[in-house]
């Protein structure tokens, strides 16, 4: 488990004292600003300007020290708009409170337009944060603690809706909507908060913490189909079959086209969009633009554009090409400026001061009351339905008793439409301040009590060699064809990776037209695309067949998740090569012939797109008769006991899983006599842990190896006697540039470039794969 981290104190004086003064500095502007308004009877952009401020700043600070206490930032930033409502602030100041944030609908409307922004923006990141693959993987546990976990306050929520007297209803002709956001509203955990509050625990990656997000995932998307729907009846105002039928049906193509046809759409709009695009951040206006289009369309079958946010958040966020810098930067917007605005807005809209009234004090400790024990008890029964401990099923039940953002959003919704007013309003977000801030403390005291299984320290260890791994930052693939054998064997490779690793693969042939520019040339060039389209359709129907035939993976891709594009060679070699390594493509497979120059080194080509790529290169040759299927390759992976050695050897061992090949491990002993200064293979038990270390790796990948230990002055002889003796015909070997005029990985590469008579894959692993992206 992670230890807390420790801040520095900040006392609560202190930050009151920043924001009683920042408010009362600003006052004395925001009193002319609104003068200057109501003279030119328009709103004011100077208090408009004002208002943002005090509502980021005041929110900044209570965020902080919310955190610092342990809760989520969140609460700060609502219980900072409860402070400038009419709670506090108003009660105390009121005519400095209604200067500063007037009733005045135009000038409101400017602010209400950032606050619906915000809306738009968290559910989009909320979106990009649903693991889907986790709530898939525990669906059946998930789905039965979401359920039974909706059912329960749902129900009990929807009951205290039609049992509220008549006086306490904005509109009693529609009590039923009324009674709809109160179900829903209750029965709702908020994803964002349960996920912060159990990766800062460090138990993201237990089995609880797994099912904790995978259940609050859940709850979240039958959530917002159900606001949707509800919505769709409120609009209508009057709730008839017609009306059902038109918001079920319509969410539900929507959401059956998103998850089909509209993921490959989104993904290759950010795709086109990074490639394409020389302009800064056009990836962040391209995702702008997709949550906007898709909110429009809910919007268009009369259902909330929250939903659609939603969903184009979790289409965007199962892109392959996604990277943390477009996370942090849409992130960094969202959490500045729309979050502590909405919320803001949120709080002031929240007026306590109703709880001075029995009837709703009494209704709102009702309401906590059914959240809390209906949320916990269908977790907690479902939990132990499922098999899960007491211990297990009582975390599960705290962690889901979690409301924050989503219960505002919910109860903001209300409001819009006038099925909730200002004193139900106040009930839902005084119930989602309560039970958010005691979940952290009673989820951390619930999950302190569970024991580590063993399947979990299993599991956990095998993600924590994920993280590690060599191949695990690799994004994309760029591949370089000339129509050769090594091309060939290259789209095979690439073709593995895309299938095992789920990367999208770009294809591009370097051959040069010959000759002057004519019909020829014209010709030459139109083969030339030819030969990179068939060779993109030899790599489908590679990853097609390898589909077909390996044994059902959870990591293997679908057919739907093969993304292969061609890119013409519109430029000299090396600026298109590193145009191409600028969006993106990390990982760069290049089987070109002749391989090998006239000085006995790779050829200069394969200079020129080593040095202009600045991502990791593997370089294929293709020697001897290459056999006919991908499963008939036997793999020979040389090791010596660098680094370097064994990360070209995982990267072997990731072919032999995705091509079901076999595969033997040669560890190189070079004769002590030989040397004068000790290695790491100077002792036997240093050749043990070498092969113990290579083969965790082929366990994690489930692949089985021969080991064998052989001792020489030459280990370029050493690999091609032990290559030709067990009839290998891939060898893969580790290498880094020697500094030279011509391209050089060193003597081992190069003899073996000379001589060996059968395929080779020389890959750089001492470069880092690039994470760069147009931003």
């Amino acid at each position: 488990m992670q230890s807390r981290q420790k801040f520095p104190k900040l006392p609560l004086s202190i930050a009151f004292v920043i924001l009683t003064t920042a408010i009362l500095s600003l006052s004395t502007a925001q009193v002319a600003f609104a003068a200057e308004g109501q003279k030119a009877a328009h709103p004011s952009e100077g208090l408009f300007l004002v208002q943002i401020i005090v509502l980021v700043v005041s929110g900044r600070l209570l965020g902080e020290l919310m955190v610092r206490i342990g809760q989520p930032s969140i609460m700060g930033q609502i219980i900072a708009g409860i402070i400038l409502g009419p709670s506090l602030f108003g009660l105390a100041f009121p005519h400095l409170q209604a200067s500063l944030f007037p009733s005045d609908g135009a000038q409101k409307s400017m602010t209400d337009a950032i606050g619906q922004l915000g809306i738009l923006f968290l559910l989009l990141l909320a979106g990009m944060e649903t693991d889907l693959s986790l709530a898939r993987r525990l669906r059946k546990s998930a789905a039965g603690v979401s359920l039974t976990g909706i059912v329960i306050p749902f129900a009990a929520g929807f009951a205290l809706g039609e049992l509220i007297p008549d006086a306490l209803l904005p509109d009693p002709q529609k009590r039923l909507v009324t009674s709809l956001f109160l179900g829903t509203a209750l029965s709702i955990s908020s994803v964002k908060i349960v996920a912060t509050v159990v990766r800062e625990m460090g138990f993201m990656r237990r089995n609880v913490g797994q099912l904790i997000v995978a259940s609050a995932i859940i709850d979240d998307t039958v959530g917002w189909v159900i606001i949707a729907v509800t919505f769709g009846l409120a609009v209508k105002g009057t709730v008839d079959l017609a009306t059902l039928a038109t918001s079920v049906i319509g969410t539900l193509a929507f959401m059956a086209v998103s998850f089909t046809v509209g993921r490959r759409v989104v993904f290759e709009i950010i795709r086109w969009t990074n490639d394409h695009f020389r302009s800064d951040l056009p990836v962040l206006s391209a995702i702008i633009a997709i949550m906007g289009a898709m909110a429009i369309i809910t919007n268009l079958i009369g259902v909330h554009t929250v939903l659609g946010a939603f969903v184009a958040g979790i289409l965007i966020g199962e892109s392959p090409i996604l990277t943390r810098q477009i996370d942090v930067q849409l992130r960094a917007l969202t959490t500045a400026l729309f979050m502590p605005v909405f919320f803001g807005l949120t709080g002031l809209q929240t007026d306590l001061t109703v709880l001075a009234d029995p009837s709703i004090l009494l209704l709102t400790a009702a309401v906590v009351v059914i959240a809390s024990i209906g949320k916990f008890g269908g977790a907690f029964a479902a939990a132990k339905i499922g098999g899960y401990s007491a211990a297990e099923a009582l975390a599960l039940g705290c962690g889901m008793n979690a409301r924050g953002s989503t219960e505002v959003i919910v109860a903001t919704i209300g409001l819009s439409v006038g099925v909730l007013d200002e004193k139900l309003f106040s009930v839902i977000v005084a119930m989602a301040v309560i039970t958010t801030m005691a979940m952290p403390p009673t989820l951390r005291w619930a999950l302190k009590r569970l024991p580590l299984r063993e399947e979990e320290r299993d599991r956990l260890q095998r993600e924590q060699f994920e993280s590690e791994s060599f191949l695990a930052n690799f994004e994309r693939i760029l591949l370089t064809i000339d129509g050769s054998q090594s091309s060939r064997l290259a789209t095979w490779l690439a073709a593995f990776f895309a299938v095992t690793r789920k990367m999208p693969v770009t294809v591009l042939d370097v051959r040069e037209a010959d000759g002057d520019r004519s019909e020829r040339d014209a010709r030459a060039a139109v083969s030339k695309t030819s030969q990179a389209k068939s060779s993109a359709d030899d790599l489908r129907k590679c990853a097609t067949d390898l589909i077909s035939t390996a044994p059902t993976d959870k990591d293997t891709a679908s057919e739907s998740d093969i993304h292969v594009t061609v890119r013409e060679k519109d430029g000299e070699l090396d600026t298109v090569l590193g145009d191409i390594s600028s969006t993106g493509h990390d990982l760069l497979f290049t089987g070109i012939e002749p391989s090998m120059g006239e000085d006995g080194r790779f050829s200069a080509s394969l200079q020129v797109m080593t040095s202009a790529f600045a991502g990791t290169s593997a370089i294929v040759t293709a020697r001897g008769l290459l056999s006919e299927r991908p499963q008939d390759l036997r793999i020979l992976l040389p090791v010596s006991g660098t680094e370097r050695s064994v990360r070209a050897a995982e990267f072997g061992l990731a072919i032999a899983k995705a091509a079901n090949a076999h595969c033997a491990l040669l560890l190189i002993v070079e004769p002590r006599q030989a040397r004068a200064i000790p290695r790491i293979s100077d002792h036997p038990d240093d050749h043990w842990d070498i092969l113990k270390k290579v083969g965790s790796i082929a366990d994690h990948y489930g692949v089985k190896v021969e080991k064998v230990v052989q001792e020489g002055p030459s280990p370029e002889l050493s690999i091609l006697r032990h290559a030709r003796s067990g009839q290998y015909n891939l060898i893969v070997l580790g290498v880094s540039k020697r500094a030279s005029g011509s391209l050089s990985y060193g003597s081992v590469a190069d003899t073996l470039l000379q001589t060996a008579d059968r395929s080779c894959i020389f890959i750089e692993t001492d470069v880092a794969p690039s994470q760069a992206i147009r931003e």
